[in-house]
């Protein structure tokens, strides 16, 4: 049998990479000052600062990232998914769009509650563009 912890952190994990995409983001603003006490209010404070570029619909970008208790970055984001284009400048401005959306939500105004129990943890929120008139 496994240590509860384990099991715990396994089923963390796998709700951070489940179904997380800008639809997420909610009626939230970006840099809302609202307390984040959620992993969904969390990506929903992300997303609702990233505005893909015309003509990327279907590319997606998965991130590696972790914060710290402050909502603060610890080290640099990494990417583990990429789905792009061929379009070479059109994918260097989507991956833009991402970075610069995690620049402009960071810091995150987490809660004590949620800055405990995410400080550290690797999250994995997954970026991916739809079409304008998609809901």
């Amino acid at each position: 049998m496994k240590p509860r912890s384990a099991i715990v952190a396994t089923a963390f994990a796998l709700a951070l990479v489940a179904g997380v995409n800008e639809a997420s983001a909610g009626e939230r603003a970006c840099r809302s000052p609202d307390s984040v006490d959620t992993i969904d209010e969390m990506f929903s404070a992300i997303f609702a600062c990233w505005k893909p570029p015309p003509g990327t619909a279907g590319m997606t970008l998965t991130l590696q990232f972790s914060i710290r208790r402050n909502g603060t970055l610890i080290g640099k984001p990494r990417a583990t998914y990429a789905h792009l284009g061929d379009d070479g400048p059109l994918n260097r401005a989507f991956v833009a769009s991402v970075l610069e959306a995690l620049d402009k939500a960071l810091p995150l105004p987490v809660s004590d509650s949620m800055g405990g129990a995410i400080a550290g943890r690797t999250l994995f929120p997954r970026f991916t563009a739809v079409s304008e008139g998609a809901s």
